[in-house]
Order: structure tokens, then sequence, then C-alpha cells
């Protein structure tokens, strides 16, 4: 029996097993893939209060490292639901069943990629889905950001503060995000529209040094020579075995504010799965400490 069972062994999950160790309550951290999630492909993290320089994959491993001294138990098995059984809450896996007190969902999301050459090849080497985390990178640069929702018109005037050039690509020949953001990108002289083209590929050897693109009206295929590809189409949360027991909204992230409580008592979301403004490392541990905190005092409601 465990007091808190965390499904997703990202920073939000293995946050919330740090604070549920140090409050004396017993955890167990479930991971379907590699402990870690989405930060452990940056190789290099400088946005993280207090920590100058770390890749990626460094600051993950010392965060199981930390929660795993406390005591934290982790268990790699794919979670197929949460079954509730009243005061009981029972995570499904695979392999066999966790029956907790609460349970906290820190699955996050996955990026929605182009699945175009290059792509997989090349990221963390100047293929990027989080302009805010790596943007510094690029100072004086020419990069291209790929998409035409609210995030890619965000990302691009991030980036325009930045870099010596912008491309904004998007298959249509209008944007679908915010026009307020849109007509604000038009006064910015170091950003261009790319409109009606798609990308074709994403090149170089060791690094990016361009991408290709076709005009979907003319049919013809074009380079742009660019440092950093930024890709923006859009996170896919992966909530839907979850869907029966906690809402969620149009998207398929939880619904949950800023205390991490979801709409089934007991059960709380933590990190990038969860409905929220801004997803970065600093919200993803903020919220591990929140949901956890919370967790605890469930508990102990219940005892």
């Amino acid at each position: 029996m465990y007091d808190i069972g965390i499904i997703g062994g990202g920073t939000a999950g293995m946050t919330a097993a740090i604070y549920g160790q140090r409050a004396g309550k017993r955890t167990v951290i479930i991971e379907g893939g590699n402990f870690g999630g989405q930060i452990t492909s940056s190789p290099n993290v400088e946005n993280y209060p207090g920590i100058a320089s770390v890749s990626g994959s460094e600051f993950s491993m010392n965060l199981l490292d930390q929660a795993m001294k406390l005591g934290a138990e982790t268990e790699v098995e794919r979670v197929t639901g949460i079954r509730d059984e009243g005061a009981i809450k029972v995570i499904e896996t695979t392999g066999k069943e966790y029956p907790c007190r609460s349970v906290i969902i820190a699955t996050g999301v996955t990026h929605r990629h182009l699945g175009v050459p290059g792509e997989e090849r090349l990221t963390g080497a100047g293929v990027s889905y989080c302009a805010t985390c790596d943007g510094a990178f690029f100072r004086g640069k020419d990069v291209a950001v790929i998409g035409g929702g609210s995030t890619a018109l965000q990302d691009a005037e991030f980036l325009s503060n930045y870099c010596r050039k912008v491309y904004l690509v998007h298959r249509r020949d209008e944007f679908r995000g915010e026009e307020s953001i849109v007509k604000r990108l038009r006064q910015k002289e170091n950003i261009e529209f790319v409109l009606s083209a798609t990308v074709k590929e994403i090149t170089g050897d060791s690094v990016v040094e361009g991408v290709v693109l076709n005009n979907k009206k003319t049919g013809e295929e074009f380079r742009l020579d660019v440092a950093g590809v930024f890709i923006a189409v859009g996170q896919i949360p992966q909530n839907e075995i979850f869907a029966e027991v906690v809402k969620l909204d149009g998207n398929g992230f939880i619904l949950a504010a800023e205390d991490c409580i979801t709409s089934h008592p007991g059960i709380f979301a933590a990190g990038d799965c969860r409905t929220k403004e801004v997803r970065q490392l600093t919200t993803a541990a903020a919220d591990g400490a929140v949901a956890a905190l919370a967790a605890c005092k469930y508990v102990a409601a219940q005892e």
C-alpha cells in the first residue's frame, strides 16, 4: 500500500516524490519509458533558478537520485488506468496493480513532430520544440519557426529579441493564432512570414544548416539557410486512459488549476499534462511540490 502513487517520471513526478518522502509518505513513481521526461533531450539547460548550466539528462538523473535516496520507489511499467475503490485508488499497469491512498498524474506531453527527414537526427542540435528553453542559444543567428497557432506566433516574437532573422513558416495562407500578435509581428523588421509552405527536410551534417520548403501554390522547392528550427505544431497530452476518472478539456489536458486538484477526490495532476498557460521546467517542479503537499493533506484527512 502506497500513500502516493505517481504516474510519470518527469520533473513534476520526481519532485512530487521528493516532497512526499520528506513528508513521511510512502511513494512510488511508475514510468512507462525513461525517467526524466522531455528535458533529457536538451543538451543544455540554463533557465532553471540556481543552476547556471546543466544538461537535461544530468538534471533528470540528479532528480531521480535525490528521490530514491529519500526512499521513493520506482517501477518501469506502462499504466493502463486507475480504478477507484473508495478510499483506495488502484493504479493498473500491464504487469501488476498498485493500491494507493492518493494518485498524482504527471504524464507530461509529447510535442507533435513534423515527421520530415533530419528532424529526429538533429533534435538537440538545432531542432527544438521550446523557444523559451533554447532561444538564447541562437543569439544573432537566423532561425525558422514552424507553425501557425498562437504558440508559434509567441515563439517568433520571443525569438525576435535574440535572433538576427526569424522566418515564420506556416502551411496555410493565414495564421490561426491571435490576430493581435500577428499585427505586432508585422511591425518587427527581423520577422518574415513564409506562408503556404510546408517543410520537406531539415538539413545539416551535425547541426542544423537549413530547411527545405515547398511552396504549396507553385510546387516550387526552396531553401532557407538557418541555424535553428523551432517546431510549434502542437502538443499531445497522454491522458486518454484517465478520461473516465478525471475531467479533460477539449484538447485532452486534465482540468486542474494551480492547486493541482482534479475533478476526482484523491487524484491530482501535475506538470504539462494539466491545463495551464506556462509549461516550463520550473512550473513542472512547482506543480510536483504543490500536488504532493495536496496529496499529503488528502491522505491525512482520510486517516
